[in-house]
């Protein structure tokens, strides 16, 4: 268990050490691409080919027995590197020559008989422990580590400390020193450890139980470096008979501020023993975890007054062991705990206040009882007044316990008057009773309890911080930003949240987490409603990687997310799935339906305005107008085709001509044609007012046998003239006969024809036409041919012969409607 623990310890004790230096703690990258892990594989060697952008590698738990130079060659940009319970007991010494950018090394828990000399000069943190070297002298080459600030150290074979060992250390700012191996030393040469004159902390692994002198030296040396953390792990052996003052060094520490056994067997009379000298030395905080307490004296622990005054402002008890039928004994001189700020009684079964004693701290500002079977009754029985006990209390840890009424409890801690934050997570809290919270309660944590989207309703509106981790809450209430106008960090983590709504608004808030849910995607309207925002947690989300995530994968500031990018990946769409969120290659311009439209927009324009240009160019308009009144006259056509076998005609002739040429018609081509018996359509005289003149025209060519045309330089450049030659040609062609008749009263070059009337030079070409000539001789020759011409022997006849033709072959004369 511990060989899989310890290698997240000690990257965490790493974390921790430089978040106090202010320096960058993210080391090595541990995202999925760049981590191979071949634990437990069964390998004798490190395999080859691996990935050059491998930077975390784990072969832990194999049968790897030495590292040579080229096992490791490939992997130029290794970081992190664990090779422990392999039975290793070689490394060459050109054995990482190519992993100069390795920051973290562990190869703990081997069977290396000498330390290895390292060349790694961006070595962080080195982890040695639990190898059988029989010495601790540390190879020259451990001078160059400059950037070392872990070392974990540590054999049951070597049973001496030099001060030659840790020369090469004596330039290397170590902060952190993790040393022994859980054995008891037989010499320590003064002066070994106050050569590393940057630690700032120890954790020491030795445990002792007759060289006391050694402890007391060690603990000297500790206290001349700039140490201010110990931690003592298992201090003494089980059943060690413990004789004489083994903390007697402690009165003359002055350095040394935090003290932590850990893991240790502890009699009442060495307690005693510690407490007596502790209260007379520099220590500030003293914890005691997962310890064994045996009374071996029969009034238990017994400690009077002293005639001095104390540094201790700090006491931790976590986890205590008691193997005897009675509870244990505590005797103390209330003024030697008076000014404790900080007391923390957890894992140890309590499970009602110890009201005397707490009450005599009048100091007490953190209280952290969790991890009892402590509930209402127990913590407020009566005869435990809590404005008596808790006079200064700000803070109060009742975590892990068996509280389960929230309305009597808010109403209780309105007594604690300065109590600023209350931690009530891991109980069985409900709610069914309102909640009346005192106005200077303002951090709340309610996680890990059933609770529901109700639980809103029943907190105060002074609430500044407020943890609802995992009680059961689907959906944030959009009014929270008037049912708390103070709230700056909200905790919302595991629960069944599928959205941020985007009316939510929270116009103070700092802090949201809301990792652990159900929300799919992150919009910029519902981010727009937390102004302040200066931390997001919002990752092991099913997010959707599609266009509902674009802004956020874009354009969201992604240095507000704490837990970017290593616990964000997709969800949805299924091809997608498992990818991490960063990888994904979004479709920019599919996902901007703005710049879409605009885009069509732009295209559109251009490619009508191109078209606009070719259609004004090649009379497009005049030929559009000529289509659409096509498709009127067979629509219409089609309405008639039954009415026009009966039909008959109006008109010999409808005569088409420019109005510049009406002098000519109205003087001589009228006047000579009619005097002859035939009937002509003219449009000055017979258009039908109030009709379109579209409609006229097709009516006139419908209702004349022939369509006479006098063609003039003045015709061929009139729009009417044009309709009329269209509609009167496309009659011809329906019908199939000879209607279309040209005069021409004055000669027109061809090249003078407009491209519209391109047609007429067709026409021109094909079919025989009259030409009006100048001499008076050759003028009655013309009348007779053009009479001729519009006569016919037996009118009735071709008239229904015409409309038979009309009927079957298109039908496109329209009704009059």
């Amino acid at each position: 268990m511990w060989s899989t623990i310890w290698p997240v310890l000690i990257s965490c004790l790493l974390l921790i050490s430089l978040n106090a230096l202010g320096e960058e703690s993210g080391y090595c990258s541990t995202l999925t691409e760049h981590t191979k892990d071949l634990s437990n594989n069964n390998l004798t060697r490190i395999p080859s080919h691996l990935s050059n952008s491998i930077e975390y590698f784990d072969v832990s738990h194999n049968n790897i027995a030495s590292i040579v130079h080229g096992d490791l060659s490939g992997l130029t940009h290794l970081c992190f590197l664990k090779v422990t319970h392999c039975g290793l007991q070689y490394i060459s010494l050109d054995a990482f020559s190519s992993n100069s950018e390795m920051k973290i090394l562990n190869i703990s828990y081997n069977q290396l008989t000498v330390i290895p000399n390292l060349h790694l000069p961006q070595l962080r943190m080195l982890d040695l422990s639990s190898n059988p070297y029989p010495s601790y002298a540390l190879p020259g080459s451990f001078g160059n580590l400059s950037y070392l600030s872990i070392l974990a150290i540590g054999s049951k074979d070597a049973s001496s400390v030099n001060v030659d060992d840790f020369v090469p250390l004596q330039n290397i700012s170590l902060k952190k020193l993790i040393f022994g191996d859980g054995t008891e030393l037989q010499n320590y040469e003064n002066g070994s450890f106050s050569q590393l004159k940057s630690l700032w902390g120890v954790v020491l692994k030795v445990t002792f139980c007759q060289h006391f002198d050694i402890f007391s030296n060690m603990i000297m040396d500790f206290d001349q470096t700039q140490t201010k953390k110990i931690q003592l792990v298992k201090l003494f052996p089980d059943q060690c008979t413990i004789r004489t003052d083994p903390f007697m060094a402690f009165k003359d520490l002055r350095v040394l501020s935090n003290l932590s056994i850990v893991d240790t067997w502890i009699n009442s009379s060495v307690m005693v023993k510690l407490f007596k000298n502790i209260w007379k030395s520099s220590f500030e905080e003293t914890v005691f975890l997962n310890i064994t307490y045996n009374e071996d004296t029969p009034d238990g622990f017994q400690l009077p007054k002293q005639n001095h005054t104390t540094n201790l402002r700090a006491f931790v008890l976590d986890g205590v062991h008691h193997h005897q039928y009675h509870y244990p004994t505590f005797n103390v001189s209330m003024e030697l705990v008076n000014k404790l700020t900080y007391l923390k009684f957890s894992g140890t079964g309590m499970n009602i206040l110890p009201c005397n004693l707490i009450s005599a701290i009048k100091s007490l500002q953190l209280l952290d009882l969790s991890d009892n079977l402590l509930d209402e009754s127990g913590f407020w029985w009566f005869g435990c007044s809590s404005h008596k006990v808790f006079p200064a209390l700000r803070k109060l840890s009742l975590s892990h316990n068996r509280f389960n009424d929230l309305a009597e409890i808010a109403k209780n801690v309105n007594d604690m008057k300065f109590l600023e934050s209350l931690d009530l997570s891991f109980n069985s809290i409900s709610i069914d009773k309102p909640c009346f919270w005192p106005p200077h309660l303002i951090e709340l944590s309610l996680s890990h309890n059933n609770l529901g989207n109700d639980i809103f309703r029943y907190l105060s509106p002074y609430f500044q911080k407020i943890d609802l981790s995992k009680t059961g809450i689907s959906v944030i209430p959009l009014n929270i930003s008037s049912l708390f106008p103070r709230l700056t960090y909200l905790y919302l983590s595991f629960n069944s949240i599928q959205v941020i709504p985007v009316d939510l608004r929270a116009l103070m808030l700092l802090s949201l987490h809301i990792d652990q849910n159900a929300v799919t995607f992150i919009s910029q309207k519902s981010m727009e409603g937390f102004p302040k925002l200066r931390t997001l947690k919002a990752g092991y989300n099913p997010f959707s990687c599609d266009c509902d995530s674009f802004w956020f994968l874009t354009a969201f500031n992604k240095s507000l997310l704490s837990d970017w990018p290593q616990d964000y990946t997709c969800s949805t769409p299924p091809s997608f799935s498992g990818m991490r969120f960063e990888m994904y290659e979004h479709a920019w311009l599919s996902c901007q339906p703005g710049l879409q439209a605009a885009v069509v927009l732009l295209v559109l324009f251009v490619v009508g305005t191109a078209l606009a240009i070719t259609v004004y160019s090649c009379d497009g308009i005049w030929y559009t107008k000529m289509l659409w009144v096509w498709m009127r006259m067979k629509r219409r056509g089609y309405k008639r085709a039954d009415r026009l076998l009966n039909a008959t005609f109006r008109y010999h002739a409808f005569i088409s001509y420019s109005q510049h040429d009406s002098v000519w018609v109205g003087s001589q081509l009228v006047p000579e044609l009619e005097r002859s018996g035939l009937s002509l359509c003219v449009h000055e005289r017979d258009f039908e007012p109030g009709m379109w003149i579209v409609d006229n025209i097709i009516h006139c060519v419908e209702d004349s046998y022939k369509s006479l045309f006098i063609l003039s330089k003045h015709f061929v450049q009139s729009e009417w003239c044009n309709y009329e030659l269209f509609f009167a040609q496309h009659r011809a062609i329906s019908v199939n006969d000879d209607s279309l008749v040209f005069v021409l009263l004055e000669p027109i070059p061809p090249d003078s024809l407009p491209k519209k009337f391109l047609k007429l030079r067709t026409l021109l070409r094909r079919k025989t036409y009259l030409e009006w000539p100048a001499d008076e001789r050759k003028q009655r020759v013309f009348w007779c041919n053009l009479k001729a011409i519009l006569q016919t022997v037996d009118q009735s006849k071709i008239l229904k012969d015409v409309a038979t033709d009309i009927a079957e072959m298109c039908p496109l004369v329209p009704v009059k409607e």
